[in-house]
């Protein structure tokens, strides 16, 4: 699979579970589907910038912690938003851009040449 078609689906996947480990945080819980909701769109930026940097970078270490970068930045925006929650809202993130640097290197298939033939 495309390496940023498999950052996109993983990152929408991963995103959703981020936005539902708020179910933890008693006093956020009357908000859980506007989380879960934004959660995924965080995952899936984080997915798509993953994936074109795994496109461009083959290595798997780079990869990893591209992935841990992008994924604490966007955490870290979001919880600088709503003003608490950092280390709530940073964990996560950073475990979802951490699993997606991985996979993203590691399953995702990089692109033939165009006039390459097998």
């Amino acid at each position: 699979m495309n390496k940023i078609l498999l950052g996109v689906i993983l990152g929408g996947i991963l995103g959703a579970f981020d936005g539902l480990t708020s179910w933890f945080t008693p006093a956020v819980r009357a908000m859980l589907v506007q989380i879960v909701v934004g959660s995924t769109i965080k995952g899936l930026i984080a997915g798509i910038l993953i994936g074109v940097f795994a496109r461009k970078v083959n290595s798997l270490a780079l990869g990893i912690v591209f992935g841990l970068g992008v994924g604490l930045v966007l955490a870290f925006i979001v919880a600088y938003l709503q003003h608490g929650y950092y280390f709530e809202i940073m964990l996560p993130g950073g475990l979802v851009g951490l699993i997606l640097g991985y996979a993203t290197q590691k399953y995702g298939s990089t692109p033939r040449a165009a006039g390459a033939r097998a």
